[in-house]
């Protein structure tokens, strides 16, 4: 585990060892696979994370730069238009080359090439702010691995574990459902500046909260079970009208990765492999939709993203638990830019901005994320229909 203050090419060394370490319990053919086209094979987050330091840090500052391959500006090109083209997204499971092994010798040679770069430039700001950049970006990129895998797996009537149940970080059980009440009023959101952020979290902005009530923990495996049993996927009152279409269309009746057990209870696939459902531990792989069904059912609501950093950020004798480190939180805040926020300028500024449409935020951390890169004014998102994140739920109330 490295943090924020740990020199940077050691926070480098460290990332970059840890994303070939999750790739380890895997064979080559698992690292190729592309189980849709949300997903992509481990094989291509590998090359991608490398493409990132090659394009953007080694083009720009290397002396006689010359790339790997010429081919992988193009192969492992995301959605960075200002870069060129891009080798199609549904097909990254089409390549299966170049194979594992090739992929494993570029970001080796990437990596000493970046290495022999931040020896001779240690105090160049911009070049350092790049590379921390990348190194979130890859942070990324290693949750999206775990993500990525266990729904390849979870297509396999097998249900093959990706790695024994010990080597596998899950949340821990929280305390019985309690409620935080909050006054609201006129209360600042956004990064505050120490320590890196993305764009997209500034600029820092007030907004004004009416009183309201959270959820001391996230909702439960066993009290979404009650959701399903009490025929929550089959009641349209609960749903919102595009929500209600699309679990109809996709015949859902049940989380993703639920499986019904002989007498009414369930089994849940994890990166453990197919257990029994946890009672107590957070809901997970819920879309948007899902999780606002179940706060409708629940007599209560989703919070917005303001008031979820506000309580975030407030201490007290009865803190929230599970903000981090269990699972994202849906809001019911539509993904678009704070007051005054500008894009950097250039191919890089592509990382966030363009995205701010027909998304919705999400808080926190999950089970996946690695250590110390979550922070309260953290926004992810996704569209409504994504659930194969680790994406849960807290519940919020209106007072007053």
């Amino acid at each position: 585990m490295t943090s924020p203050l740990t020199p940077l090419h050691s926070r480098y060394a460290a990332i970059r060892t840890r994303s070939v370490a999750l790739a380890a319990p895997l064979s080559a053919e698992d690292c190729s696979a592309q189980s849709m086209p949300d997903a992509s094979p481990t094989k291509w987050h590998l090359a991608h994370t490398t493409w990132f330091f090659e394009t953007f840090v080694l083009e720009a500052y290397e002396r006689d730069f010359t790339p790997f391959h010429p081919a992988f500006r193009v192969l492992f090109n995301s959605y960075y238009n200002g870069v060129g083209e891009k080798h199609p997204r549904p097909q990254r499971g089409l390549l299966t080359r170049p194979s594992l092994e090739d992929v494993l010798a570029y970001r080796v040679q990437v990596d000493e090439r970046m290495a022999r770069l931040l020896a001779a430039a240690p105090h160049d700001m911009v070049l350092c702010s790049l590379v921390e950049l990348g190194l979130q970006h890859e942070q990324q990129h290693q949750e999206l691995m775990l993500t990525d895998v266990l729904h390849l797996l979870s297509c396999n009537p097998l249900f093959p574990a990706y790695s024994p149940a010990a080597d596998v970080v899950a949340p821990a059980a929280a305390g019985p459902l309690a409620w935080r009440s909050f006054e609201g009023g006129l209360v600042e959101v956004g990064h505050a500046g120490g320590g890196f952020a993305f764009d997209n979290e500034g600029p820092r902005h007030c907004v004004y909260l009416h009183p309201y009530a959270l959820a001391t923990r996230l909702v439960t495996q066993g009290e979404y079970a009650a959701f399903v049993e009490d025929g929550g996927y089959r009641n349209p009152q609960l749903w919102l009208a595009e929500g209600w279409d699309w679990c109809r269309a996709q015949g859902l009746e049940r989380p993703l990765y639920w499986h019904p057990e002989g007498g009414g209870g369930w089994r849940t696939f994890t990166l453990a492999g197919l257990g029994l459902l946890q009672a107590e531990l957070p809901v997970v792989h819920l879309s948007y939709y899902e999780a606002d069904a179940y706060a409708r059912w629940a007599g209560a609501r989703l919070p917005t993203e303001a008031e979820w950093e506000h309580a975030a950020t407030q201490g007290g004798a009865d803190p929230l638990e599970q903000l981090f480190g269990a699972a994202w939180q849906w809001t019911q805040s539509s993904y678009a830019p704070y007051p005054g926020f500008r894009p950097a300028a250039g191919a890089v500024g592509e990382y966030n901005g363009k995205f701010m449409v027909n998304q919705y935020v999400l808080r926190g951390s999950s089970c996946a994320t690695p250590p110390g890169h979550g922070r309260a004014s953290y926004r992810n998102f996704f569209p409504a229909s994504a659930r194969w994140q680790f994406t849960g739920l807290r519940l919020a109330r209106h007072l007053g």
